[in-house]
């Protein structure tokens, strides 16, 4: 499934927000210039500025208006994807060098903190203080997400429970404001932004299960990086945590992890990899990713009927069923 072959009616204004996007990074600086369009250029799936059109669908429909609140939602993201690459010490992504890996460590730093002022300096061009609310606690709950993954790198202890509240703040919650702030923008019902934040948190849940599963089960084509690259950083991720309480393969995993913490990821961990594929771990997590996306399908019968909820329909099947 190609970028955005499902979201239809909204390609032609899916096209300005690109344009947007590149037109809001543009500086005086040419080194922030250059290192910002780096990660840009290497495009995405843009879901939260789609998610954003989608959720001003169901009030009044300014592209003009939503502009300012979708390409703020993605660099943000991108913002958080920079410094990520820093900490996780990537060396790819979305098949590309990373900031960091191209450049180095505090280039990639500021280049994360620049994006995320450019989006800010870009939102305030809308006056309606509840966006602003919204966007500021999200921002704060995300940089905790951050905080409780680093302090969690290689911690085979730490519960189900620990892991789901951190992709909550890490992925779930800026795709569940890109829903409701699409719908606040375009100054719909509140009951109709509250619906679309849970239709937004609970495929947000789904997504970053999928990306979970992928980097385990995918290969680097698809993924834009090598398999297995989320255990060589320390990320203790949800099949991993599922594997762990299989007991046919915990106590082989568990000292396959502590190699690969003893050497700093660098080793090969294909047999760490292998272990968690042949656990229940990844039917687990595969459960679990369906069972968010049907809450998600009972948040979106509850909205009004028109056409953009066959294409959020869409989209929440193709989170589970995606292989990048």
């Amino acid at each position: 499934m190609k970028r955005l072959d499902i979201f239809g009616l909204l390609k032609k204004d899916m096209n300005q927000i690109e344009q947007e996007l590149f037109r809001s990074i543009e500086g005086d600086h040419e080194l922030l210039n250059e290192t910002s369009m780096h990660l840009l250029k290497a495009g995405g799936k843009r879901l939260r500025p789609v998610f954003v059109l989608m959720g001003g669908k169901f009030g009044s429909y300014d592209l003009d208006k939503l502009k300012h609140v979708a390409v703020p939602l993605e660099l943000i993201h991108m913002a958080s994807l920079v410094h990520d690459d820093v900490i996780d010490d990537a060396e790819t992504r979305r098949g590309q060098l990373t900031v960091k890996s191209k450049w180095d460590n505090k280039i990639a730093m500021y280049t994360g903190d620049y994006i995320y002022a450019r989006a800010l300096l870009l939102a305030t061009k809308l006056e309606n203080p509840k966006i602003h609310q919204i966007l500021s606690k999200a921002m704060v709950e995300m940089s905790i997400g951050e905080m409780e993954q680093i302090r969690d790198f290689f911690n085979t202890e730490q519960s189900i429970r620990r892991y789901l509240l951190r992709i909550r703040r890490k992925t779930a919650l800026l795709i569940a404001i890109s829903c409701q702030l699409g719908a606040v923008a375009a100054e719909a019902e509140p009951k109709v932004g509250n619906l679309l934040y849970r239709y937004g948190y609970n495929v947000g849940m789904a997504f970053q299960i999928q990306d979970d599963l992928l980097d385990l089960c995918g290969t680097e084509k698809q993924i834009g990086k090598p398999p297995g690259s989320d255990i060589r950083q320390g990320n203790i991720t949800l099949p991993v945590l599922y594997a762990l309480e299989d007991e046919a393969v915990r106590e082989p995993l568990l000292k396959e992890i502590a190699v690969i913490r003893e050497q700093n990821g660098e080793c090969d961990v294909s047999a760490a990899v292998s272990l968690i594929k042949s656990s229940t771990g990844i039917a687990r997590s595969e459960e679990l990713a369906t069972r968010y996306i049907n809450k998600a399908l009972e948040a979106l019968d509850r909205l009004p009927n028109q056409r953009t909820k066959k294409n959020l329909r869409d989209i929440a099947h193709f989170v589970t069923k995606r292989s990048y």
